[in-house]
């Protein structure tokens, strides 16, 4: 996976973390768990805001 794969992200996230409130977490912790998924390849420090609101967004809607 790499920061562009916002929907698969947001679906590991998910899966990883089932209790989660998305909204709810820092876009710094956003980025550290997105960096510890399994698959993830991607440079962690490529990241920006935007990238990671969509991360967020996303998973939030998985979180129903």
């Amino acid at each position: 996976m790499r920061w562009t794969d916002i929907e698969q992200i947001a679906a590991a996230l998910a899966d990883e973390h089932p209790d989660a409130q998305p909204l709810t977490i820092h876009p710094t912790d956003i980025r550290d768990r997105t960096a510890r998924l399994g698959g993830f390849t991607d440079d962690p420090t490529r990241c920006n805001a935007r990238i990671l609101e969509s991360i967020q967004l996303a998973w939030s809607d998985r979180a129903g």
